[in-house]
């Protein structure tokens, strides 16, 4: 009896499929038959068999793979921007933590970002006044940072230089211009040639070189932290040929999601909460018992804790060493670390910095939004200097259309 040749029974069995779609497959070419021995039954190929289970299992590995990439999971896009490894991130290679340590400016972080060379694009002083549709939008108080900033960058890419150039100098002239715009935009001030943390600072109308320094470090470490879902977001808007301010419109949409920049706000929110507690320990003892998950704690990428919260948190305490305010802080961390074990990411260290100067959350997220553009224009740049169109498929799993005889 011929073994490399099976029935179709057989066939339909080792496959996990019925007879009509063994005929489909060999109608396809994807199998092959031939005459049984008895003349009248067919009989399929067990090599062409054994191939398209083993073509199939991989097909569902990768769609698995691919699942699991877009949430925390293996890399999918390529990218010279950043690197994140467990103790720290790197941004072309350069460490993110020394580069604040260090004394970098946001302009700094922006031009290494942007790969910029020897070209300087914030050599260019910008415009000291906004258009009347821009100045509009300023003069309505109830309008939150990033929904003012969102509503306007689409009206100032109307007049922007260079919007759609190909040269790189005048790309980079471009982004250094937005990034400036943001800024200003987002802290409701004018377009500026002084160092972002510097016009922030201002026009919050607080006098303390210490708060400078902590905006300063902490929009260098909010610059890029590669693809998360903001930088994504902006990646598949630049890859259309979308301009740098559309793109960038699409990461700030990302950010005001509760699940992104919205985690500002909860810990934000979480430490005004636990400050006018005459007992902190024990509300947080009864959170904890209830078991209400504790805003800006943890990080799934640093098991050891968030660098960037332990940084800007350390030199948070050694600035304001006599705040009352800062103490009582300092004292929830301890109280947070001791009762469940995690650290402060980011997001609650950006928080700890607005409530020790008693700035509200808008003002934190402002710090978040502006360090984070230098990044969304760098993977715009490097998307749309790559020329191609982000378009993935998806894994149907709905109701399968019924077929027409």
């Amino acid at each position: 009896m011929r073994t490399d040749y099976l029935s179709a029974q057989e066939a339909a069995s080792r496959l996990g499929v019925s007879l009509a779609t063994l005929y489909a497959y060999v109608s396809r070419g994807r199998i092959d038959s031939r005459a049984g021995t008895d003349g009248r039954s067919r009989e399929y190929s067990a090599n062409d068999i054994d191939q398209l289970i083993e073509r199939r299992q991989a097909g569902r590995g990768a769609v698995q793979a691919a699942a699991h990439s877009l949430a925390w999971g293996l890399p999918v896009l390529e990218t010279r921007i950043s690197l994140i490894r467990p103790h720290g991130h790197y941004y072309r290679g350069v460490s993110a933590i020394a580069l604040a340590e260090s004394g970098a400016t946001l302009e700094d972080v922006a031009r290494l970002l942007w790969d910029c060379g020897d070209h300087d694009p914030f050599a260019v002083t910008p415009a000291h006044t906004w258009p009347e549709a821009i100045s509009s939008l300023l003069r309505q108080p109830d309008i939150p940072p990033l929904e003012r900033t969102t509503a306007a960058l689409p009206l100032l890419a109307l007049d922007a230089p260079h919007t759609h150039s190909a040269d790189p100098r005048h790309r980079r002239d471009y982004a250094a211009l937005l990034l400036r715009e943001t800024a200003a935009l987002l802290c409701g001030a004018h377009p500026d040639p002084r160092p972002i943390h510097q016009l922030m600072v201002t026009n919050w109308q607080i006098e303390d070189a210490h708060l400078s320094e902590l905006v300063r470090c902490a929009l260098v470490l909010c610059a890029d932290h590669e693809l998360n879902a903001s930088s994504f977001a902006t990646r598949v808007a630049a890859s259309t040929g979308a301009s740098l301010h559309v793109a960038v419109c699409a990461g700030l949409a990302t950010l005001s999601g509760p699940h992104h920049g919205g985690a500002v706000a909860r810990a934000h929110a979480f430490i005004q909460d636990m400050l006018h507690e005459r007992h902190p320990s024990e509300k947080l003892r009864e959170r904890l018992r209830r078991g209400d998950i504790l805003p800006g704690l943890g990080h799934p990428l640093y098991n050891e804790g968030d660098p960037r919260g332990a940084m800007l948190l350390e030199k948070l305490g050694a600035m304001h060493p006599q705040s009352a305010q800062l103490r009582r802080i300092l004292h929830l961390i301890e109280l947070v670390q001791t009762q469940c074990g995690q650290r402060p990411n980011l997001d609650f260290a950006l928080a700890a910095i607005a409530s020790a100067y008693e700035l509200d959350a808008n003002a934190a997220l402002a710090i978040f939004a502006a360090g984070r553009m230098a990044g969304w224009l760098a993977h715009a740049l490097e998307q749309q200097e790559s020329g191609s169109l982000i378009r993935p498929r998806a894994s149907y799993v709905g109701r399968m259309p019924v077929r027409e005889d």
